[in-house]
């Protein structure tokens, strides 16, 4: 097998391979030959070149969330690093394994003038789960250190191996047990090109972590739980199949629980509620509202999942505070509510089957009372849909219910995903949307990055903003031709519009709402889409159903909305209902 003639670029690549670190995305650039050189001859790896490395963080974070494993990003040295930051910030919290290897200039050509050269070292710090600073290899090109850095010397090419190999495992660790994001920061000398042939890795020198879970006595548990009459369960964002169906059906039919759930949650039953601010914003409107908000309250809040899209549900929890609040999961927390009693680190299915063989349900009129209210905005929403005019939210009411059986579902952030969790979503799709930070940069990074493997079609459902500001993802060989875009175009950023405190001034539309006259019409033909368009609804849903249907191109579906009415028939919705 060859690889390059540097130590530490063997190692690294080895350790991959024996970590099974399959999928490695690659940046173009001169620094990191000896790393690209070993990755791309070696046939156990599959090698995605990206150009843009902003892009090939988030096609990074989609391959990981969807193959549920680490994957590998390598970039040269300088500036190229600081791009992947967003993909590393999302990744870190929503627990995504990215193992980022980056090539650097030797430390002695650090701030001396050198060109392409940045100080690399602890560069995330912030927000990465490790972060390992290899040292420079003494044996590559021993005359040019003697002559430029002999203290470098002072440690052997041996001592200078177990101190990266160290390094090495804890990286790979980090990633693979606690699902974070991790650093390796490489330093190579020239020459970069120079290679041999090796033998594989030897497997058994991989060290493994010992993860057994905490214990925790479910006994006292399930004691607090029988006594509760309003118990709440809210679900982030959580991984498709995660909860047996056997537990989710318990939980339905106890009178006492109500289980909240999210667009991204991944979870479905018709006892459930989908809809949160549904639920919420007509209190916020009632005459009676601290008398409602304070049955709805919960004597036991029970989390799983990640990070949650509803702000009301937060102030709500924020203001009428559980008296417990349990949150399942083995990784990171943030006390979300300013209520958390227990972290419970086990896996979520695990400790619901636990819970459920120790109680029984309980007598309480908590889920009856909050679904006749469910079943009255259902009601309600349907109608509105049949009465209002084409707008955003008439495209959502009409693109969710039509999305094709088993799809993957991609979801931009702001608009996107907060009018998704309006509606009901299909329980066969697969949905997901970068929450860990909620940014609207590489959304659709992500989604073709996920598609890349998934057993079935994707589509990303994104607002123009969006789309345009990661427009370079579509630059990539790696796109499926089934993979398919639906931009909702209202010329801006009409989130900004239903925001308490916006102006309609000129301002206003410049610097918060960010108008524009852009289409992705022209973006297609540069990049092979087939693109089809509609503004209006006698065209829309024949339009939406050939979308879905079988080419030989990907697709681009942009639909044109009415900048200046979204906002109003969004929050008509909420007076409708109330």
């Amino acid at each position: 097998m060859k690889c390059s003639s540097i130590p530490v670029a063997q190692h690294i690549i080895l350790s991959c391979q024996a970590r099974k670190i399959k999928h490695i995305v690659i940046s173009p650039g001169s620094r990191n030959a000896p790393l690209t050189i070993g990755f791309t001859e070696n046939s156990f790896f599959e090698c995605y070149s990206i150009v843009d490395e902003r892009v090939a963080g988030f096609f990074a974070l989609g391959l990981s969330i969807q193959q549920k494993t680490p994957v590998a990003l390598v970039c040269t040295s300088g500036s190229a690093l600081l791009n992947y930051y967003p993909a590393i910030a999302e990744a870190f919290y929503s627990n995504i394994p990215l193992v980022v290897i980056s090539a650097d200039r030797p430390p002695y050509k650090i701030d001396i003038g050198d060109g392409q050269t940045i100080r690399q070292k602890n560069v995330f710090h912030n927000h990465i789960g490790y972060a390992a600073n290899l040292k420079l290899d003494v044996s590559h090109n021993l005359l040019k250190i003697k002559k430029y850095a002999p203290e470098l010397l002072s440690e052997t090419q041996d001592e200078i191996d177990a101190y990266n190999t160290k390094e090495i495992e804890n990286c790979f660790s980090n990633a693979t047990f606690n699902m974070q994001p991790v650093h390796m920061n490489v330093p190579f000398e020239e020459p970069l090109y120079e290679t041999i042939d090796i033998d594989s890795f030897n497997e058994d020198k991989v060290n493994e972590v010992d993860l057994s879970e905490p214990t925790y006595d479910i006994a006292d548990f399930a004691r607090h739980w029988m006594v509760a009459k309003r118990k709440m369960i809210l679900i982030g964002v959580n991984t498709p199949s995660m909860i047996e169906a056997n537990v989710l059906e318990h939980l339905a039919n106890d009178p006492s629980v109500l289980v909240f759930t999210e667009t991204t949650s991944n979870v479905h039953h018709q006892n459930f509620f989908p809809s949160i601010d549904s639920i919420l914003f007509p209190i916020e409107k009632s005459e009676k509202k601290e008398a409602l908000f304070k049955e709805l309250q919960p004597e036991i809040l029970l989390t799983f999942g990640g990070m949650i899209v509803s702000k009301k549900i937060k102030a709500f929890l924020r203001c009428y505070k559980p008296n417990m609040h349990w949150h399942l999961g083995n990784h990171k927390f943030n006390d979300t509510y300013f209520a958390l009693s227990h972290h419970i680190k086990s896996d979520p299915n695990a400790f619901l089957t636990s819970l459920i063989e120790e109680t029984e349900p309980i007598a309480s009129n908590y889920f009856l009372k909050w679904n006749v209210v469910k079943l009255a905005y259902e009601e309600k929403r349907r109608k509105y849909l049949e009465r209002i005019a084409f707008s955003d939210f008439w495209v959502f009411g009409n693109i969710i219910p039509r999305i094709t059986d088993n799809f993957q579902v991609h979801l931009a952030n702001s608009s996107t995903i907060r009018y998704s969790q309006l509606f009901d979503m299909n329980p066969s799709l697969e949905i997901f949307c970068n929450r860990g930070t909620s940014g609207i940069e590489g959304s659709t990074s992500t989604a073709i990055g996920a598609a890349l493997h998934h057993t079935n079609s994707t589509v990303l459902i994104t607002g123009d903003l969006s789309f345009f500001y990661d427009s370079n993802a579509l630059w990539n060989i790696h796109i499926r031709k089934d993979f398919r875009i639906l931009i909702i175009n209202n010329s801006g950023g009409g989130i900004f519009r239903i925001l308490p405190g916006k102006e309609a001034s000129k301002n206003f539309e410049t610097y918060f709402e960010t108008r524009h006259k852009l289409t992705a019409k022209e973006l297609c033909e540069l990049y092979g889409f087939e693109y089809m368009k509609s503004s209006e609804k006698e065209t829309f849903v024949p339009l939406l159903t050939s979308f879905f249907q079988n080419s030989y191109k990907p697709k681009v579906f942009e639909v044109f909305t009415p900048t200046e009415m979204n906002d109003k028939i969004l929050l008509d919705y909420f007076d409708f209902i109330s």
